[in-house]
């Protein structure tokens, strides 16, 4: 939820953001309107709640004689505070209900429109040229064992797979490369649930024009997560978190489904484009003041391995029509995909102020030792994808791989993926 401060100080930033993303600014005036008669509301039944409070007072003093007038009196008066409070309710339910609408007001300099108008800031390495006719990452995934998907479509339906062999090895030695980096940079590793609680999925922002993707069991009412950021923004709702030594930052590691609604026909072919796979996530509580400064850290932190895998890439600053509804600026960085002739993405780092942590309740405690809320960030620093990347960006002509060093040790030393044979 935005910061109701800033949508009575400045509306007219809350209707700028509105219109970069495409969406309606008559909403910013309802909501304007909600929030002053919630307010109304609030200071009549506080207003009562002083008198009965002082009459209650009056009351206790009084006679004996006196009591039973002013009993009946106080009763009226309780009557008429209960019905405020009703009232008080009633309007903060019906400004959320607005105010719920609006979404994250995006961070100056955000490019305006939708999904083809992110602009690039770099392009980094250099494009993987071959002297032969280059394969796409699945077909050297069966020359090598390593991708099954046949047999994932015949166990679960389409667009689930077997990562098999050193498909497998290779998934587990990114994500264990990973994690390593994150402990580098002081990330406290969480294994994460997946399935999640409504209010939880609510609060991150997954049940708003996403919520089609997202998989949920009616009869226990939970949801699956697409990613462990919906774990970790649950993680301290309802807490003040403790930020004096710095941010609070987390690596999570889980399973992710994505029901891919709407997709039909994208990026059928190979695990590019999946229901289930697995992924190392950061998330960062923060003071809101160094939100954007811990944002361009993630952005770093990722392409460095990237970098260290020898991917050729860039990083698009995503316009504000497909930030999503959380986050106030998304980096993307997409990595090149020889066979496609075509960038595609592999991370997505989203700074979301404090969106979200309105929504969960998680607040800090301030120098002048007040709370407020807290700015939260995610960013994946590996997932299953990545292998796209890898398999096609490193295969040699008689369809083997090179494994890009950095991974060498997670891989007992192996330096090269080679076709097996039968597979």
């Amino acid at each position: 939820m935005i910061d109701p401060v800033l949508l009575r100080t400045d509306p007219e930033a809350v209707k700028r953001s509105q219109r970069a993303r495409g969406n309606d600014e008559a909403v910013v005036d309802q909501a304007l309107a909600a929030d002053a008669a919630r307010r109304a509301a609030l200071t009549e039944f506080e207003g009562l709640r002083a008198e009965q409070k002082e009459f209650g007072g009056r009351v206790k003093a009084a006679s004996k004689d006196e009591k039973p007038a002013l009993i009946a009196q106080a009763q009226r008066l309780a009557a008429g505070v209960k019905a405020a409070e009703a009232r008080a309710k009633e309007a903060e339910a019906e400004f959320e209900a607005v105010a719920v609408r609006i979404e994250n007001v995006v961070i100056e300099g955000v490019p305006e429109g939708g999904e083809e108008n992110f602009v690039t800031l770099r392009e980094v390495g250099e494009r993987a040229e071959f002297d032969f006719e280059a394969r796409d990452h699945l077909e050297l995934g069966e020359l090598l064992g390593a991708i099954d998907m046949e047999r994932g479509a015949k166990v679960s339906g389409a667009r689930f797979y077997f990562l098999r062999g050193v498909g497998a090895r290779l998934e587990l030695a990114l994500m264990n490369l990973a994690l390593d980096r994150a402990l580098q940079h002081g990330f406290t590793p969480l294994i994460t649930p997946t399935l999640v609680k409504p209010e939880v999925m609510r609060g991150t922002g997954f049940l708003g024009e996403h919520a089609a993707e997202v998989y949920h069991l009616p009869e226990d009412d939970l949801f699956l997560t697409g990613t462990s950021e919906v774990a970790l923004a649950g993680y301290h709702a309802d807490e003040i978190v403790d930020l004096s030594n710095g941010p609070l930052r987390y690596a999570g590691w889980s399973t992710c489904y994505r029901r891919e609604a709407g997709s039909h026909g994208k990026d059928t072919r190979g695990i590019l484009r999946v229901h289930q796979f697995n992924k190392l996530e950061m998330f960062v509580y923060t003071d809101p003041a160094e939100a954007e400064a811990e944002h361009d850290r993630l952005v770093a932190w990722q392409e460095d391995m990237l970098q260290s895998l020898g991917l050729h890439y860039r990083v698009i600053d995503v316009a504000a029509g497909d930030l999503g509804s959380s986050a106030a600026r998304k980096f993307d960085i997409e990595a090149w995909v020889p066979t496609q002739g075509a960038y595609r993405e592999l991370t997505s780092t989203s700074n979301c102020t404090t969106y979200q942590s309105r929504r969960l309740a998680t607040r800090f405690r301030g120098e002048n030792g007040k709370t407020a809320p807290v700015a939260t960030l995610n960013g994946t620093l590996a997932t299953t994808r990545w292998l796209v990347a890898i398999l096609e960006t490193h295969q040699q002509a008689d369809g083997s791989v090179i494994v890009p060093e950095a991974l060498r040790p997670y891989l007992g030393g192996l330096e090269r993926l080679t076709p097996v044979v039968g597979a």
